[in-house]
């Protein structure tokens, strides 16, 4: 059994329209090489924003998996979203090849300050309760950004080992999707990289996952936040793009 995966380190804005070209673009290239899903990240479609257009990206996201149906290419598609229930997430859409919508991992460890109250997007997001999805046969789970990081410095809440979670439950493939802040300097660079790095490497060994991982590359003036790629359960790159720029990557996973 294999799944031929592909990530698009993509420069999200809060460009609606933009977000939607773009990520059409890459549906198509990863089309011609054979991909099975393409993973966005986080905030790619609707913006990293909780004041975001709703109506503007319902409509965007439902020409964009109109588009991956017509491609036959499913959908781990990293955008805002305001449900039914009238609250604002962080989301990560699942969507078959077929365009069946499998469901959405919310983001569970959104970034906020250690002050009490906290400071952040813990107060602009809702979340729901950690859930498995099974795409082409196989079992696979999403993760949001500081989910797997479980930066202490960027949540009051504890690390969960989501990804440990999520083992546990039968996935084999979590798709990450990272936005996340950096300044160029040393700190993003000799710290901030190599934690996220580490921690992408350690968490896949230990739930014996495949990781596949894409961040935001605005500014392309600077390198990203993480890298991105795809880990396999020994803990080694499969597969990675550069650190900076929009970049594409497809690797087939064989299990």
């Amino acid at each position: 059994m294999q799944l031929r995966v592909a990530g698009y380190q993509m420069c999200v804005s809060t460009d609606i329209g933009a977000n939607e070209a773009a990520i059409g673009a890459a549906l198509r290239s990863v089309k011609d090489q054979g991909a099975d899903v393409l993973l966005t990240p986080e905030g790619s479609l609707s913006g990293y924003t909780p004041e975001f257009d709703a109506a503007h990206t319902t409509a965007a996201m439902h020409r964009i998996t109109a588009q991956a149906r017509a491609l036959g290419i499913a959908l781990a598609l990293g955008t805002c979203f305001k449900e039914g229930d009238g609250l604002v997430y962080n989301q990560l859409r699942f969507y078959a090849a077929d365009g069946g919508y499998l469901g959405a991992h919310c983001k569970i460890l959104r970034c906020g300050s250690m002050t009490e109250p906290p400071v952040g997007e813990i107060n602009h997001y809702a979340t729901q309760p950690l859930s498995t999805f099974t795409l082409s046969g196989i079992e696979i789970g999403g993760l949001i950004c500081n989910d797997l990081w479980a930066n202490p410095a960027c949540t009051p809440m504890p690390d969960p080992h989501l990804t440990q979670q999520l083992a546990q439950r039968g996935a084999r493939v979590v798709f990450h999707a990272v936005n996340g802040g950096r300044d160029g300097g040393a700190w993003s660079r000799d710290v901030i990289w190599p934690f996220h790095e580490m921690n992408l490497r350690t968490r896949a060994a230990a739930g014996k996952l495949w990781i596949v991982t894409v961040d935001s590359s605005n500014p392309v003036t600077l390198p990203c936040s993480a890298p991105s790629g795809v880990i396999g359960p020994d803990g080694a790159w499969h597969a990675r793009t550069d650190s900076q720029g929009e970049r594409l990557f497809v690797h087939t996973i064989e299990f």
